[in-house]
């Protein structure tokens, strides 16, 4: 994937409009889509293109429209091949943004793209990297390969991405965890260090608006292959395993651990130093106890506190018997002192 301004500096072409597009591929126009990039020899084409769903075209110079963004090249069909390639080969330069500030380009790979107002300190950034406008990225940093850092993305001091790990809009990784000791003499809280890393492995995708927070003297860990949805809270120390999915809405409290190919529902809470086994299922709105151990391969739990699903459904069952069930004034015959008025 390239900036379409970065994309026009490698082939030569001349952008008819600052625009803020990216492309992924070169497409026919028959079959374009709206990250594809296509190209006219002659000017009788352009409402083809301009029809199709195409992002943006190569075209002869002196072609005009404001339908879709041009590069204008005087040969449409060499440039086009210039960008196959190189949204093929990865090698293309790095292209910053004039509004970004890098405090480090030497660090930064092959084909990097840092788009619009990124504010990045001493960061290692790996080659074919995308990071999107907006985004804060403080110094000790590492970022991989062929990630992709969506608008807003915080990420804090010593936080390490693998490769083609995906970070959604407005999502904070390696805040500070929510740790304090309480003075018992003064009640004051007084914040337990939190200077620990946090380490998001290779293939990790990690949802809008989700914060996940720093080890507090050691490492949080995500590991490989994981999916966060939107809007989830992992706290400090926590040790998510490989291919976990983890649906929205979810919080899990520090010293978690979450074993390979689990599956969490929406909404779930976990207390502190809990355990889900690997490949366990915890079921949309469970509550897990601090300390609690959910064990069993493909075993679902549900329900607050959650319990084996066979479990959860009897007693639900046994409670919707107790709510049909007669009461007592409805069942039993009244007592008390006879009625006066009556056999009259």
């Amino acid at each position: 994937m390239g900036n379409l301004h970065l994309i026009a500096d490698e082939i030569g072409a001349t952008l008819s409009v600052p625009v803020n597009l990216w492309i992924a591929r070169v497409s026919a126009i028959a079959n374009a889509g709206p990250e594809s990039l296509v190209f006219i020899e002659k000017a009788a084409g352009l409402e083809a293109a301009i029809a199709s769903g195409a992002g943006a075209i190569i075209a002869p110079p002196g072609t005009a429209t404001n339908a879709k963004p041009l590069l204008l090249s005087a040969n449409p069909k060499l440039a086009f091949a210039r960008a196959a390639r190189f949204l093929k080969d990865g090698t293309h330069s790095v292209y910053v943004d004039p509004t970004a500030s890098v405090a480090a380009p030497e660090l930064l790979g092959r084909g990097i793209a840092i788009d619009q107002y990124v504010v990045m300190g001493r960061v290692s950034v790996g080659d074919g990297t995308v990071i999107k406008p907006g985004c804060a990225i403080a110094t000790g940093s590492s970022i991989g390969r062929d990630c992709v850092l969506h608008p807003r993305v915080t990420i804090y001091a010593g936080v390490t991405l693998g490769d083609r790990v995906v970070v959604h809009a407005g999502a904070v990784l390696g805040a500070d965890g929510f740790g304090y000791v309480r003075d018992p003499a003064t009640g004051e809280y007084i914040q337990f260090p939190q200077q620990g890393t946090l380490i998001v492995e290779d293939d990790v995708e990690i949802g809008a608006n989700t914060t996940i927070d720093r080890g507090a003297l050691e490492e949080t860990r995500i590991g490989k292959g994981t999916k966060i949805d939107n809007l989830v809270h992992i706290g400090h120390n926590v040790r998510v395993g490989r291919n976990v999915v983890i649906a929205a809405q979810t919080g899990i409290s520090g010293s978690t651990v979450i074993g390979d190919g689990a599956v969490i529902g929406g909404q779930v809470g976990m207390g502190d130093h809990a355990t889900v086994g690997q490949g366990v299922i915890v079921g949309s709105g469970a509550g897990i106890l601090p300390h609690k151990k959910l064990h069993g391969p493909g075993q679902v739990f549900w329900g607050v506190p959650a319990k084996p699903l066979h479990q959860h459904l009897k007693e639900l069952a046994t409670i919707a018997k107790l709510a049909k069930a007669p009461t007592a004034s409805q069942s039993e015959p009244r007592q008390g002192r006879p009625d006066p008025e009556e056999g009259k």
